[in-house]
């Protein structure tokens, strides 16, 4: 009867990213991965980045970004800025309203579990990382799309450290 545990301990998991997406859009009005967006353009140089970054750093399809982007355009949290000397390229750029709300927006359930996952030795990092993959292929869902969770460039810096 272990596998009843498993089942439990799995919808816990879930039920917390659910209590914490509804979370984060009750008290500050955007979805997690428009959430992720303001944290990566918060993290760059001058507040900016093209689309095409933001879609490499939170792995989505370039629809869904565009999708996301405007949805924050539309709040005022970013604004599209053309480069200087090429009219073509547009720039993503994190308002001051969108600054704002980052700087109150709680620790995300994803930030605390990273932090936590930098504590593990890369032994234990290499087994938690096998028994998941057993764990995604017994669900088969080894290639449905999760990345507004954790975004590669994280998975790779805690992978190094």
């Amino acid at each position: 009867m272990k596998y009843i545990e498993i089942l439990v301990k799995l919808r816990k998991i879930i039920r917390s990213i659910n209590l914490e997406s509804k979370k984060i859009e009750k008290e500050l009005g955007v979805s997690i991965p428009q959430l992720l967006v303001l944290q990566y353009l918060s993290d760059q140089d001058d507040y900016k980045a093209f689309a095409k970054d933001i879609k490499a750093y939170i792995n989505l399809n370039a629809s869904t970004v565009s999708g996301i982007i405007s949805r924050l355009e539309n709040k005022g949290f970013v604004a599209r800025l053309p480069k200087p000397n090429d009219k073509r390229a547009i720039y993503i750029t994190l308002t001051a309203k969108g600054a704002e709300l980052i700087q109150k927006s709680p620790t995300t359930l994803q930030e605390k579990l990273s932090q936590k996952l930098k504590k593990l030795t890369p032994l234990q990092i290499d087994e938690l990382d096998k028994n998941i993959e057993l764990l995604t292929s017994i669900m088969d869902v080894e290639d449905i799309d999760a990345a507004p969770l954790l975004t590669i460039k994280e998975m790779t810096n805690s992978s190094e450290e």
